[in-house]
């Protein structure tokens, strides 16, 4: 066995075994932990790949921004999670069966695959002679792939607002601006006028 081989199978195991961990630990800060553990790992195998762009990418923006910004949420924000898992019972049924159909799919998937003696043959190189890995990334993304790479940028966006809507919670007691309010204001509902008698106060 190779060192590339060893180093392989490490952060394999410890990615998978990170990510098991990520969704089934009951304290969310140690969820955010182990997920940032899956990153670095992941960051291991896109060198051993040889993309050493996206690894850099992967621990610069995902863990540095992105975990960070979920560790920050999870600790600052009065997230009831006991609360907010009440009613997962209740879309345990849909949950199954999207599952059951992936699980059917991923087994028709790798039932009928083949390997063909070919394929090392005809497998493309990673980045042609000449060009920098992170020019041949810009390459296909912007010309071949640019309508998915598009429609991806704008699933993430909707993603971010409803993850902002769904944590959004007004407490009680607060004061809060309405610029709508503000901007319609005019003097009959910006000045009040009160009669005060002599020797005594508002």
């Amino acid at each position: 066995m190779t060192v590339a081989s060893l180093f392989f199978y490490l952060f394999s195991v410890v990615a998978c075994a990170a990510a098991v961990m990520v969704i089934s630990s009951r304290n969310p800060v140690h969820s955010v932990l182990f997920l940032i553990l899956v990153f670095f790992n992941a960051a291991g195998l896109f060198i051993l790949a040889g993309a050493e762009f996206l690894a850099l990418i992967l621990v610069v923006v995902y863990v540095g921004a992105v975990a960070v910004l979920f560790l920050f949420v999870v600790m600052m924000l009065d997230v009831d999670f006991t609360e907010l898992r009440r009613g997962m019972l209740s879309y345990l049924p849909i949950g199954g069966a999207i599952g059951l159909i992936l699980l059917v799919e991923l087994i028709l998937v790798l039932g009928t695959w083949n390997f063909s003696s070919e394929a090392g043959k005809i497998a493309e190189p990673i980045a042609p002679g000449g060009v920098t890995n992170t020019e041949a990334l810009g390459l296909i993304l912007y010309t071949k792939y640019f309508f998915y790479f598009q429609v991806a940028g704008l699933v993430l966006l909707v993603a971010m607002i409803g993850a902002i809507v769904l944590t959004l919670r007004h407490k009680a007691g607060v004061k809060r601006q309405n610029i709508a309010d503000q901007v319609a204001r005019n003097p009959a509902t910006a000045i009040e006028v009160r009669q005060v008698k002599p020797g005594q106060g508002i």
